[in-house]
C-alpha cells in the first residue's frame, strides 16, 4: 500500500511533533475481501450525490473498514443472503477531505441543484449540522451507509426504505411515524440484521450504522479511498 503524510509541525523547544488527521499507510481493510459478492454504490465516488460530483478523497468506488468492522458487515450480508436479501453500500471509509468538501457544499448557497431531490422542504443553509456535520465518524472508518436490497426474485431489487439515502429531512428518521407499515418492517429488517453483529443506527438516518462492539482506534483518518 502507499504511504500518505500530512503536514507535520513540530514544536522545536519541546522536541515533539504534533500531526494533522492520520495520513499514513491504510490500516483499512476492503469489504470485498470478506464479502466478495456484496452490492457497492458508492455514491461520493461518482456524481450521483447531494453534491454533483465526485468527492474530492474518493479516487474509486471502494468500501473500506477496520478489518472487524469489514467482518462483521460480512456477517450481516450473509445472515440476510440466508433470508433471500442482501446488501447495498452507499459509503465507509469517508476521508477527512471529503467532509471538508461536504462543508463547501453546505456554505455554497448558490448551489441549490440538487435540492429538489435531496432537501426539498428545508432551506439549504439548515443542513448544518443536523444532516451535514463538521466531524464524521466515517473518517473512523467503522461507520457505514447502507439499504437492503431484495434478492428472492433473479435480480436483486432496491427495497422500499421510506426516503432514498441521503435524503436530508424528518422522513428518514429511522422511526418516523409517517412511513407505511412495508417501510417500517423493512427498515426494521436491515436495523435487526445490523444490531446483531454489533451495529448501532443513528436515529436521524435509516442508513448510518456504526460498528459499537470492539475497541478500535479513535483516530479520523485522511488518506484518499483508492
Amino acid at each position: 500500500m502507499k504511504a500518505y503524510w500530512a503536514p507535520v509541525l513540530c514544536a522545536l523547544a519541546l522536541n515533539t511533533c504534533a500531526a494533522e488527521p492520520v495520513r499514513s499507510v491504510s490500516p483499512l481493510r476492503d469489504i470485498q475481501e470478506f464479502a466478495p459478492a456484496i452490492h457497492l454504490d458508492m455514491r461520493y465516488a461518482g456524481p450521483n450525490n447531494f453534491t454533483g460530483r465526485i468527492v474530492e478523497g474518493y479516487q474509486t468506488p471502494k468500501c473500506l473498514l477496520h478489518e472487524p468492522v469489514a467482518r462483521a458487515l460480512a456477517k450481516v450480508e450473509q445472515g440476510l443472503r440466508a433470508q433471500g436479501f442482501a446488501l447495498i453500500v452507499y459509503d465507509c471509509y469517508r476521508p477527512t477531505t471529503a467532509v471538508q468538501a461536504f462543508m463547501a457544499w453546505a456554505r455554497d448557497l448558490t448551489d441549490q441543484s440538487s435540492k429538489t431531490r435531496f432537501y426539498p422542504a428545508l432551506d439549504k443553509s439548515v443542513l448544518v449540522p443536523d444532516y451535514i456535520a463538521e466531524k464524521s465518524g466515517h473518517s473512523k472508518a467503522a461507520t457505514v451507509d447502507l439499504g437492503l436490497l431484495d434478492c428472492r426474485q433473479a435480480v436483486c431489487s432496491a427495497v422500499d426504505m421510506g426516503t432514498e439515502f441521503d435524503f436530508f429531512d424528518l422522513s428518514a428518521n429511522t422511526d418516523y411515524p409517517g412511513i407505511t407499515p412495508l417501510q417500517r418492517q423493512n427498515r426494521q429488517k436491515l436495523l435487526q440484521a445490523m444490531a446483531e453483529q454489533g451495529f448501532e443506527n443513528y436515529p436521524m438516518e435509516w442508513w448510518h450504522f456504526t460498528w459499537k462492539a470492539g475497541k478500535l482506534p479513535d483516530t479520523a483518518m485522511d488518506f484518499p479511498v483508492q
